[in-house]
């Protein structure tokens, strides 16, 4: 995602490092820069204006021109505003003190609303929540069985009548909830290929018969401009009270996230990054101001570790490496765990200094674990507990076993052993020293 907005946007800083001191008509020379990154990013025009308007007025001021690394200056200034246009703090999904929190989903045809209603049910329910969704798509052709698919994947039941009204099947959830100790409700609402009043009755009548904590509206960020006319509309009809933008792992652009809260004052709340189920980010707009100036999000990198390295595991794993008793299998763990964070691409966007679009051109060989995941399983678990006993005869049937040649199982096992052989050294000094303290491990590579 922004990988066309950040690179333009590094080339147009490239015109502020290239001189030591900054003239007033420097810093709106390097502006142009900036505007023409933020309208082929396809942010709104009225956006871009009111942006680069604050910047330059910023910018042009004594803390910049008369300050030893005025560039800097310029970046903290764009960095600052950016976050600030985007909303600046986070949003939070607003749960009821009287159960249950009832979010309606509304958006056009085609925008994900089926899908991201099941990623927020998931989303709330590794939170100790206990979600409910409800299907009120009546017209879209097995709208209704695929919130079931989706509901049975992250196991929430899903509460439908069939063909029955909307507006009477969303009371008979919100009163099934509350009888049955669901906490949170998922309207899953129909929609259309555009804004009508037909579906704006409907929407509004369901509103009225429910009254929503929440209405988020789900707005498909590749459609750049529309996307900011649809929030618009919805807006004005229904008074939302918050975005989710799908698709944005696709937008290499970014203008939709750069313009709908400025345009409809109404924050974004959650991006989706990818089409798995868990693919559900709560939107920071700092963080993702650090991402497109090239910033890295870290942050976001340790939440990531965070929510998919088991703990247990990584207790287990402390003590085993204090004990010099680290096995494949252990090392096979520190793989699948890596594995759920997502895509190489994805974890080496959120480090600082990484280009976002520098990744794009860049080789990565994202089979290279699962490879390596097929080593590891073609051995006995024997040879897992005890690597030494693999010898030159159980190199080849461990290649043939995973459709590998041996090269690779060699590779593998000096990987294997330098890891060991790194960690015996760490372990050593913590013994001579006497400090059997915690290790603090997320992850091993």
């Amino acid at each position: 995602m922004f990988s066309n907005l950040s690179d333009k946007l590094s080339e147009a800083f490239k015109k502020f490092r290239s001189k030591g001191k900054l003239s007033e008509s420097d810093v709106k020379e390097g502006m142009r820069e900036v505007k023409l990154a933020l309208l082929e990013a396809d942010v709104n025009y009225k956006v871009v204006k009111d942006f680069v308007k604050k910047v330059t007025e910023r910018a042009i001021g004594s803390e910049v021109l008369e300050s030893l690394l005025p560039a800097q200056q310029i970046v903290k200034i764009v960095n600052e505003e950016l976050t600030s246009l985007m909303g600046g703090a986070t949003a939070k999904l607003e749960i009821s003190s009287r159960p249950p929190t009832v979010v309606m989903m509304v958006g056009l045809q085609g925008s994900g609303k089926t899908t991201h209603s099941g990623k927020l049910a998931s989303y709330y329910k590794k939170q100790g929540k206990n979600p409910l969704l409800v299907a009120c798509d009546i017209y879209r052709p097995a709208a209704i069985d695929q919130l079931k698919v989706v509901g049975s994947k992250i196991n929430v039941p899903v509460f439908d009548r069939g063909t029955q009204s909307p507006v009477a099947t969303s009371k008979e959830a919100v009163k099934y909830a509350e009888n049955n100790g669901y906490d949170m409700v998922f309207i899953d609402t129909a929609g259309r290929l555009h804004v009508d009043e037909v579906l704006m009755d409907e929407l509004d009548s369901i509103k009225n018969a429910v009254n929503p904590t929440e209405i988020i509206l789900v707005v498909d960020s590749m459609t750049g401009q529309d996307a900011v006319n649809v929030a618009s509309s919805f807006n004005e009809k229904l008074d939302i009270t918050g975005v989710l933008l799908s698709k944005l792992d696709g937008d290499t652009r970014g203008g939709a996230a750069l313009s709908v809260r400025h345009v409809t004052g109404k924050p974004i709340k959650f991006i989706g990054t990818g089409e798995k189920l868990d693919a559900l980010e709560p939107f920071y707009p700092d963080r993702m101001a650090s991402r497109i100036l090239g910033m890295g999000d870290v942050l976001s990198l340790i939440e990531k570790a965070e929510q998919n390295f088991d703990a247990k595991k990584s207790a287990e794993l402390e003590k085993k490496i204090l004990e010099n008793s680290f096995t494949l299998n252990d090392f096979l763990d520190q793989f699948r765990q890596i594995k759920k964070m997502g895509s190489m691409k994805d974890i080496l966007a959120m480090l600082p200094g990484v280009k976002v679009g520098s990744l794009k051109d860049m080789e990565i060989d994202e089979g290279a674990m699962g490879r390596t995941e097929a080593i590891i399983l073609s051995m006995t678990n024997k040879e897992r507990e005890h690597p030494n006993i693999i010898n030159g005869s159980r190199r080849k049937r461990i290649a043939a076993g995973s459709g590998v040649t041996v090269e690779e199982v060699n590779k593998l096992m000096k990987q294997y052993e330098q890891m060991n052989k790194m960690m015996k050294q760490l372990t050593g000094g913590i013994m001579r020293r006497g400090k059997r303290g915690r290790m603090k491990i997320p992850f091993s590579f």
